[in-house]
C-alpha cells in the first residue's frame, strides 16, 4: 500500500515551501507551496526554541498523526505542506490540534493566507 502523501527530506524543499501560502494558527505555522506536480508532500520543523528534545520529538510524533489522518482526505494536489512547531503546540488539545490543521487546510485550498512575514522579523540580532 502506498502512502497517500510523501515525505519531505530536502532542506531545498522546506526552503521553498517558505515562499508559499503561510497560515498561522496558535499551536503551528502551515505552508502550503505548489511543487510543479511532485504530488501531495508533507515536512514537519519543529526548532529548539519549542523545547528539548523529548518535547520536540514530542511535537512532532502529534504532527505526524494528523497529517497521516487528514492529508489523505484534504491534501492540497501537487502540494508541499509544511507544519512548523509553536511554543504553545505541545500543550494543546489533540482534538483542537485537528480542528485547527482541519481549517488552515481549508485557508490554504481557498488561497487565504496570513500576510507575509516582514524580512527580518522574529530573528534575533547575531554578534
Amino acid at each position: 500500500m502506498t502512502a497517500p502523501y510523501a515525505t519531505m527530506t530536502r532542506r531545498a524543499d522546506f526552503v521553498a515551501a517558505n515562499r508559499g501560502l503561510r497560515v498561522a494558527r496558535p499551536g503551528f505555522v502551515l505552508l502550503a507551496h505548489p511543487n510543479g506536480g511532485h504530488g501531495a508532500r508533507a515536512g514537519i520543523t519543529v526548532t529548539k526554541k519549542i523545547g528539548n528534545a523529548v518535547v520536540r520529538n514530542r511535537m512532532k510524533r502529534r504532527f505526524r498523526a494528523l497529517l497521516r489522518e487528514l492529508l489523505p482526505l484534504h491534501a492540497l494536489a501537487d502540494t508541499d505542506h509544511v507544519l512548523i512547531g509553536r511554543e504553545g503546540g505541545v500543550e494543546r488539545d489533540f482534538a483542537t490540534l485537528r480542528a485547527e490543521l482541519l481549517a488552515a487546510l481549508e485557508r490554504a485550498a481557498a488561497g487565504k493566507g496570513d500576510p507575509p512575514r516582514r524580512p527580518g522579523s522574529g530573528r534575533g540580532r547575531r554578534k
